[in-house]
């Protein structure tokens, strides 16, 4: 029960720390998010699937087999990771740029 407790916790808390574009005239624009799991990999992992399904889906899906991220640039990601027990919990900033 704790392991689902702590899942449905993750992907709320990814949408609620997705940010908006800074601004509506430039193309590059941050974003924010949250990933907790048992490792710290994983929940780094688990962060980066956030920026991307809060940024567009179906670059989400792109990015998960391995084919990079069409149309945006994906900078390297800042971690700022903490243990909790056994979970792990990471927040992850990216700036993406439209291309």
């Amino acid at each position: 029960m704790r392991k689902m407790t702590v899942l449905m916790f993750s992907a709320l808390a990814a949408a609620t720390f997705a940010a908006a574009p800074a601004s509506a005239h430039s193309s590059c624009f941050k974003k924010y998010s949250m990933g907790q799991s048992l490792t710290e990999d994983t929940a780094k992992f688990q962060a980066d699937e956030a920026l991307l399904q809060a940024t567009d889906w179906g670059v989400w899906a792109v990015w998960m087999t391995g084919a990079g991220t069409p149309g945006y640039s994906f900078s390297p990601r800042k971690y700022h990771c903490s243990e909790d027990g056994m979970t792990w919990t990471c927040h992850a900033q990216a700036t993406f740029c439209k291309l």
